[in-house]
């Protein structure tokens, strides 16, 4: 009844989304703030009728917002539903099991694996380095590959290379390969390597707005790059689903491009709060790697990761525990509002003097 595809297929596991009780949800990164609040008046008064029609499929306008944001042309801008379907089409499209391994860090991105058995591409995990962040060399020293992705900062550790790593790599790495850079988070701190797609026709950077600009829930994503990597997305596209975002898509996410001063004060707000947990913990004793996302990695000797999110859970607070080996004594917490996470310290000043 079903494909030898399928029974081999390990899906990925995304937050738990329990409907028993009310929890405060710091465990998959949302934005804690409501979009632009011209995005609700856009919403009030959308002409119904147009719902009848489909979508544009290009999302031309969308795309154009895009690149006038980074300075790019439509042409260097592709738009997708979430990052997620983006990042699936770039595997399909630059990435095969004929010309040797994926290259991505043995701690990132779960869906990363997830891709390589649906598309049946070969990966190999880099090893970090023993502070837990990515370093370039590795990726260099490699001589077999068919291609290189990684998010920056990465996740779940939200260590971040700086864009001169960025372009180290790409001077050292084979020029027929695509080098992808998942920057779903870094808008809270880092500062994009979009500027390096000028210079390497061979770099992909891939971004989302589900994360600094709160629409999670409308799954719009999109990549920047060179016009030949882009037509190939477009490719990818046409061949799967041509109408992957629907109209109110495509036009709450320009609004919410074009809303900069909602989008610069509510990263804002993140930031100042992260900085507040990260020391806070700290003073109590916590080890945290240090975060440029919207969530932090921390842990505590003498208890494990899983227990500290079990004892969090039943007080009414999710994180994320991955249990991977190498990083099961860690949690991951997303950044929410200043209220939830004094919350949120005040229950690991208790766990944690245990």
């Amino acid at each position: 009844m079903f494909s030898k595809r399928f029974k081999h297929l390990t899906p990925y596991t995304p937050g738990e989304q329990p409907q028993n009780r009310k929890y405060i949800k710091l465990n998959t990164n949302e934005n804690p703030y409501p979009p632009s609040p011209l995005i609700e008046e856009y919403l009030k008064k959308a002409d119904i009728d147009l719902l009848k029609l489909y979508p544009d499929p290009g999302s031309d306008k969308l795309r154009k917002t895009i690149g006038e944001y980074y300075n790019l042309p439509a042409s260097m801008v592709f738009a997708g539903n979430g990052s997620d379907e983006v990042l699936s089409f770039c595997f399909y499209a630059f990435f095969d099991n004929t010309n040797g391994h994926l290259l991505f860090p043995e701690h990132s991105y779960s869906f990363y694996p997830v891709y390589c058995g649906f598309y049946d591409i070969p990966y190999k995990r880099i090893p970090l380095e023993k502070d837990f962040s990515i370093s370039v060399d590795s990726y260099i020293e490699e001589k077999n590959y068919s291609g290189i992705i990684f998010p920056n900062p990465n996740a779940p550790t939200g260590t971040y290379l700086e864009p001169s790593e960025i372009k180290k790599l790409m001077i050292n790495t084979r020029k027929d390969r695509v080098v992808i850079i998942d920057e779903a988070y870094i808008d809270f701190g880092g500062e994009s390597a979009v500027e390096l797609v000028n210079l390497f026709d061979n770099l992909l950077i891939v971004q989302t707005f589900s994360k600094s600009r709160s629409l999670a829930g409308l799954r719009v994503g999109f990549a920047l790059g060179n016009n030949e990597l882009i037509s190939a997305l477009v490719t990818v596209k046409d061949s799967f689903n041509s109408y992957p975002l629907d109209t109110l898509a495509q036009n709450a996410a320009r609004i919410a491009m074009e809303d900069t001063d909602h989008f610069e004060h509510n990263k804002t707000r993140i930031i100042e709060t992260r900085e507040f947990t990260i020391n806070k913990l700290k003073s109590l004793g916590w080890e945290i790697l240090p975060s440029l996302a919207n969530f932090i990695f921390i842990k505590k000797d003498n208890i494990t990761g899983k227990e500290i999110y079990e004892k969090l859970k039943d007080k009414g607070l999710l994180v994320r525990y991955f249990g991977h080996s190498g990083i099961e004594d860690f949690v991951r917490i997303t950044i929410g509002k200043k209220e939830d996470m004094i919350v949120l310290i005040d229950l690991l000043k208790t766990i944690g003097s245990h």
